[in-house]
């Protein structure tokens, strides 16, 4: 049976890494979190060793090594900035790793966990479930079929409303989740690349700490986004306690992918288990951009600007 060890248990991601574990078969022998509110695990694992201090975990992963009973994966669903020491943490215990997005916050530590996987020979895999939803599976065809002079026009609008605790916990960090676009747009980003190919200029019109928009053009289409964790930016149309509103259009019309959420991690985690999955190669493109429009000057008047974005400052 695969065996996994689990880095961050207690979170909000950390359930569908447990449930693709159980469905595909694997085992998880041992989780770590510094909060101890996890008692999802029993759900999944009851018999998973527990840790809230990685020195411990640490010397439980080393002690079933040396016993012969290593591990196959080490899953990661840690705040975003320990991801990359997580990473490093599971190629030097001889297992490859299955990292939540963002696989890291700066390109260049792409290029470290490049380096040790030459070194460990195993692979890092990051989840981007996006990539096997059918609907965007559809759309990549659509466009491959397209004529190839013609570009596409897309307005991307995610507004997830977040209180008063997102900006107190790490996640209001950007030094540790990389800012509004990093934590809850690169996995966009990455579809968009994905699906119209490569970057080929990006300007960033709006970022603060609440809201952040922005003009890219790709190879195939000419994007306008817009990214909030402030319900007040909440469409008026939005049904009264809804709390997240997600709208693509492509060239008009509305891509609807709303559903076919519930497997995707089951599914990233048998596509690895099957020979595939996504590695560091995949994942540069949008952490490169992440990355730029964290540190690119403001263009508020250049470029086509989300409408949302006009009053947001």
């Amino acid at each position: 049976m695969t065996q996994y060890a689990l880095i961050g248990a207690a979170g909000y991601i950390a359930p569908r890494h447990m449930k693709a574990i159980k469905e595909t078969g694997g085992d998880l022998v041992a989780a770590l979190d510094s909060s101890d509110s996890v008692g999802i695990i029993d759900s999944h694992f009851p018999d998973a060793r527990f840790f809230t201090e990685f020195e411990r975990f640490d010397r439980h992963i080393d002690k079933l090594t040396r016993n012969g009973q290593g591990l196959d994966y080490v899953s990661i669903c840690s705040p975003n900035y320990l991801h990359d020491a997580h990473c490093r943490f599971g190629l030097r215990n001889d297992a490859d790793v299955i990292c939540e997005k963002p696989l890291v916050l700066n390109p260049w530590n792409l290029d470290g966990l490049e380096e040790m996987e030459r070194h460990t020979g195993k692979k890092v895999y990051s989840i981007l479930q996006l990539r096997l939803h059918d609907a965007i599976i559809k759309l990549k065809e659509k466009i491959a079929q397209a004529p190839a002079d013609h570009m596409f026009d897309v307005d991307l609008t995610y507004i997830t409303s977040r209180g008063g605790w997102y900006h107190v916990s790490w996640k209001g960090d950007d030094a540790k989740s990389g800012g509004i676009a990093t934590n809850i747009g690169v996995h966009f980003y990455d579809m968009l690349s994905f699906v119209f190919g490569g970057l080929k200029s990006s300007v960033v019109h709006t970022r603060t700490d609440k809201h952040s928009a922005g003009y890219l053009e790709f190879n195939r289409a000419r994007v306008r986004w817009f990214l909030s964790v402030d319900r007040h930016d909440l469409p008026a149309h939005v049904p009264q306690g809804q709390t997240t509103y997600r709208s693509i259009t492509v060239d008009g019309d509305e891509l609807e992918f709303s559903g076919g959420f519930t497997d995707l991690h089951t599914l990233s985690y048998q596509d690895i288990l099957d020979g595939g999955g996504f590695g560091i190669a995949d994942v540069r493109p949008a952490i490169e951009l992440v990355s730029n429009i964290r540190t690119a000057d403001l263009q508020p008047g250049k470029g086509e600007q989300h409408p949302f974005a006009q009053t947001k400052g």
